[in-house]
């Protein structure tokens, strides 16, 4: 198992070596330009999945909060207009929470440097 090992981190440290060779040379044209596309490119799909992340979190997070907030007004049904309040109130601050997510994305899709 040793020897596979050593062959293995071997094999590894070859293909990182050799990594270089295959890099853009230092002569190519407009370096700068295919760079700041391909910028452009991965910031729209790293917001893209920023937001759906926030999107499906902050339902999930809502949805405990019902949950939650059903719960209570079953055991203790005097008490559920302040759960209901309390409710909404939580309520609105995932939401914000998920509009400024969506602000941000927003800011980063219509970005031009």
């Amino acid at each position: 198992m040793s020897k596979l090992r050593m062959f293995m981190f071997t094999v590894l440290g070859v293909l990182f070596a050799s990594a270089t060779a295959f890099a853009q040379g230092a002569g190519a044209a407009d370096v700068g330009a295919d760079n700041a596309n391909t910028v452009l490119k991965w910031s729209k799909l790293a917001a893209g999945i920023g937001f759906a992340l926030a999107a499906g979190l902050g339902a999930l997070g809502q949805a405990r909060v019902a949950s939650s907030a059903a719960e209570g007004a079953a055991r203790n049904p005097g008490a559920s207009g302040r759960i209901q309040i309390l409710m909404i109130i939580g309520l609105a601050f995932i939401e914000t929470l998920v509009i400024f997510t969506l602000v941000i994305m927003f800011a980063i899709v219509n970005f031009k440097p």
